[in-house]
């Protein structure tokens, strides 16, 4: 799997693994932290999730115009860890964090420096490919690092829940992901059945709670709860400082994009020029597109830390056996399947290119975009007989009624394979078509793309909250299905160009 690779690759992973630990603890928790913290319901944690998650993106479209103009793309990616790493220390203090804008101030923190680091270490590992010894290995490359960045998002969320439900252990109580609903309701006057709340708040109370109690107790439960949330988030401190230390043992081994040596010295003709001024048009048109089609993908796929994520806590029995889950849990699914899956896609990839059939990149990418739609038709006929969220907004659904938890343990897997037919293989594509001096603004338009995606993330909440389950999930499916048939009219003109 590592021959022929450059031996740059395996240390930008590396530090790029540590920022994606940092990354998947946060992302894990963020919007059941944000609903719990300030009694926020789904429509409006979505609009801050989706703010924050769209503004990672946009912003690296400023960190690769940094990064082009001042030709400091390793310093670039430097600050941007020093930055993120500054935003989740001000997540992690409790006393600070006192209202949603203040949190959002803190998100839009690690989001500049996410979009400092993110597509200009991208940039950095596509010019290890630009060496032609290296070229034909640009795809397997790039989902070599897709694989090494996702394995600390194996164990991100397990350690985030690990660290806030230790945290309410020490506080006297036990988890229940159901709680700090009912306690901001409760708290608030909103109707809710009080009998179930005080059967709940018995379970996780070291101490008997009755109704003369039940107001001190939802106080101190939402405290506990909220600050273990906090007490999570510091950790994403330390991965930062690992990835700082990786960056700064290996950036002088990495090359800097954009600095190609001159052929020779030799004069080129006006029409060479205008040859390659229209050659560049085309690469520039092309990736647009593929950024256009992406859009939709990004648009369903990140639903895993919002609606699938609401729907883990909703509608899911958290429990396989004897064994006790959290709604985050789930969110580990994603990076393991990616590790775990793709020295298979690999594989799979070079077997069928020693037969010469393997599939160009755009193909690839349109393939993705089925498989994505296929694992919300899942969803939607998984959904099928199960109430509104408004029929169960006043009270939690039964754990009888409530759907297994191995429907989203396939969801997420199916959602994976379609990731690593997108992602690392959009990355790879961006890199080769993308004209040198453009190398850090088009990984900056790739990430924007993901971010206009990620600003209509919050559509999938009030489609959540409004609407039938089945319907909601029938809208990303149907999204990627169109997706893909548009992919696959430009297959013939992308391939032309990429070549």
């Amino acid at each position: 799997m590592f021959k022929n690779q450059p031996k740059g690759l395996i240390p930008a992973a590396l530090s790029n693994m540590g920022e994606r630990f940092g990354f998947y603890v946060m992302m894990a928790i963020l919007t059941l932290f944000l609903m719990s913290k300030f009694d926020l319901d789904g429509k409006e944690a979505g609009a801050l999730y989706s703010t924050f998650y769209c503004s990672i993106y946009i912003l690296a479209l400023v960190g690769g115009v940094i990064a082009d103009k001042t030709k400091n793309y390793k310093g670039t990616i430097i600050a941007g860890l020093v930055v993120m790493a500054l935003g989740y220390a001000l997540l992690a203090i409790p006393a600070l964090i006192t209202t949603k804008y203040i949190a959002l101030g803190a998100l839009l923190v690690i989001a500049f420096g996410n979009g400092l680091f993110k597509g200009n270490l991208q940039a950095v590992v596509g010019q290890l490919y630009d060496n032609p010894k290296y070229s034909a290995q640009r795809d397997s490359g790039f989902q070599i690092f897709y694989m090494f960045i996702n394995i600390g998002g194996c164990i991100a969320p397990l350690i985030a829940v690990w660290v806030r439900n230790t945290f309410v252990k020490m506080q006297g109580f036990a988890y229940n992901a159901d709680l700090p609903g009912l306690c901001n309701k409760y708290l608030a006057g909103k109707e809710i059945d009080t009998d179930l709340f005080l059967n709940y708040a018995n379970q996780v109370s070291q101490t008997e709670v009755n109704l003369e109690t039940l107001r001190d107790f939802a106080g101190n439960y939402l405290t506990a709860f909220n600050t273990g949330f906090h007490y999570a988030f510091s950790v994403a401190i330390l991965a930062m400082l690992i990835s700082l230390v990786i960056f700064l043992w290996a950036k002088k081994s990495l090359p800097t994009p954009g600095q190609k040596t001159a052929d020779n010295g030799a004069a080129v003709s006006k029409e060479e020029i205008k040859q390659s001024a229209k050659e560049i048009k085309q690469r520039i048109l092309a990736l647009f597109a593929v950024f256009g089609v992406v859009i939709f993908f990004w648009f369903s796929f990140h639903q895993n830390g919002l609606t699938l994520t609401m729907f883990a806590k909703d509608y899911t029995l958290l429990k396989i056996g004897s064994l006790e889950l959290g709604a985050e849990i789930f969110q580990s699914v994603n990076p393991f399947v990616v590790v775990f899956l793709t020295p298979v896609v690999m594989w799979l990839f070079g077997a069928l290119a020693k037969k010469g059939k393997e599939p160009s990149t755009p193909k690839k990418i349109g393939i993705g975009m089925g498989i994505a739609a296929l694992a919300y038709i899942v969803m939607a006929v998984a959904s099928i007989g199960l109430p509104s969220y408004s029929e169960i907004s006043a009270a939690p659904l039964a754990e009888s009624a409530r759907v297994t938890p191995w429907i989203l343990f396939c969801v997420y897997f199916i959602l994976t394979i379609a990731e690593l037919f997108i992602s690392p293989l959009g990355l790879s594509f961006v890199s080769k078509v993308a004209p040198a001096h453009l190398q850090g603004l088009m990984q900056g338009c790739w990430l924007g793309a993901t971010a206009v995606g990620n600003a209509c993330l919050f559509l999938g909440a009030v489609m959540y909250e409004s609407i039938s389950l089945t319907a909601t999930w029938s809208v990303f499916a149907g999204v990627c299905f169109i997706s893909m048939a548009v992919m696959f009219c430009m297959v013939s003109w992308l391939e032309r160009v990429a070549k």
